[in-house]
């Protein structure tokens, strides 16, 4: 039998870094089986439902690259269904009506404005293996009735569940640990309505620093935020692979080809995984220092076009093209771009009172590097070496290293105590007099 797996979220937010690793999982391991992969769009709560969250949601997935084999399917649309497995139930005693109180109220067809409970047999213990965390036990005993109708004619969660995994032959129910006390509920209505039992694997939990479960109101979790900030799509899917697996050889950093390729639902393992941003920053810098030039400019346009922040007639396509090999080293999202290249295409660098500060008051002899730099830069030739050789001489000639002695002239020419090779980018991408200019506005201030 041909593995069938599903992704199933519910349209009524953002897409959670949690549910983009669920969808994630459930594509790897398609992909690694040749198996199918489902999107299902779980709507049954319309109250709670926007269509253009579902599109946001869509998107998302899209931009990650986790494409599907069918869907995507809407679970507003099977209502019907339900509605007639529902009724099923009621009709052989397995489920019962109840009012706003919670009381059992007699009768054994639907009844608008009444709830529907699934009885709980007594006794029993539903047992099962999950592939994550080994075999899993319920006592039926210690469950109660639970709702699988709501009185105001909508399925709940669990039935719409149980129903559309049986429906569309769901093999393996890949999903979040947080899910898993539901399992019970769900085998005991697969098996009411004869339905085979898929295979359950479920993923451990996200946790911050703190080792708290990730939340929405605390932490940065929104697939849609990191894609705003500069984040590669195949570097966010990267790093969420690692979440909770790792690959055999310990190599961390590689393509998603790769990961399809090494990827075994086995290899999750159970304890709960560290949403670390540091890590994924580093991933993602990685995967950025191996994009090709044309790429990386393809991908960092956005970002140097209509909301950079320079007027867009000042950026010049010819000088940034000719930093690329300076900055997309130093990066570590495509949002950094700015801020290493934002001196070439302002009339006058940004004011950092924190790099001025630095290089400039606590610095030694700011004012004498400006002066013999002013100097020095004025006749030399205009090259990368040459202009190395003349600041590291003003520098020789008050006693610093090089380090200490161009701190205050990055600081004139790009207004920023971090950023880009000095030497390369004032011999390379700016004109002398640009340079003398800036340098001459910085001496002013002190």
């Amino acid at each position: 039998m041909t593995p069938r797996v599903r992704f199933a979220p519910s349209p009524t937010g953002f897409l959670h870094v949690g549910s983009a690793r669920t969808a994630l999982f459930n594509w790897l391991y398609a992909r690694s089986v040749g198996g199918t992969y489902v999107l299902r769009i779980e709507d049954t709560d319309a109250e709670r439902n926007r269509r253009d969250l579902t599109d946001n949601l869509l998107a998302e997935l899209e931009w990650l690259g986790l494409d599907w084999d069918e869907g995507p399917v809407f679970q507003s649309e099977r209502q019907e269904r339900h509605r007639q497995v529902v009724a099923d139930l009621l009709e052989r005693g397995l489920a019962y009506l109840c009012d706003a109180e919670n009381r059992e109220v007699s009768g054994s067809t639907l009844v608008d404005g009444l709830a529907v409970r699934f009885r709980m047999p007594a006794g029993q213990t539903m047992a099962f293996d999950d592939i994550v965390r080994g075999e899993v036990s319920f006592a039926t005993d210690d469950l109660e009735d639970f709702v699988i109708w709501r009185s105001n004619g909508s399925p709940m969660f669990l039935l719409a569940n149980a129903v559309d995994d049986a429906d569309m032959g769901i093999t393996h129910a890949i999903r979040g640990e947080d899910l898993l006390s539901g399992v019970p509920k769900v085998l005991l209505m697969l098996d009411a309505i004869g339905a085979p039992r898929p295979t359950y694997a479920h993923l451990p939990l996200l946790v911050n620093e703190q080792r708290k479960k990730l939340s929405k109101r605390r932490d940065d979790v929104s697939i849609g935020d990191y894609r705003e900030r500069g984040y590669l799509s195949e570097a966010m899917v990267n790093y969420l692979a690692l979440l909770g697996w790792g690959p055999p050889d310990e190599v961390e950093v590689r393509p998603v080809s790769e990961i399809v390729d090494l990827f075994r639902i086995e290899d999750v393992n159970k304890a709960a995984a560290f949403f670390d941003v540091k890590k994924l920053e580093f991933v993602n810098a990685t995967h950025l220092r191996g994009l090709d030039r044309a790429d990386f400019l393809q991908r960092v346009a956005p970002w140097v076009g209509e909301s950079a922040p320079w007027p867009a007639e000042r950026f010049d396509v010819g000088v940034f093209s000719a930093m690329v090999d300076l900055v997309q080293e130093k990066l570590r999202t495509l949002a950094d771009t700015p801020r290493f290249v934002d001196f070439l295409f302002l009339s006058d660098p940004v004011d950092d009172p924190e790099s001025w500060e630095k290089a400039m008051v606590k610095g030694p002899s700011a004012a004498e590097m400006l002066d013999g730099a002013a100097v020095a830069l004025a006749d030399c030739p205009w090259d990368t070496d040459s202009v190395l050789a003349a600041v590291a001489g003003v520098g020789e000639s008050l006693g610093l290293k090089l380090g200490k002695a161009q701190a205050p002239i990055r600081v004139a020419v790009t207004g920023r105590t971090v950023g880009p090779p000095l030497f390369e980018t004032m011999a390379g991408c700016m004109e002398r007099d640009e340079v003398l200019r800036r340098i001459a506005r910085a001496r002013a201030r002190l």
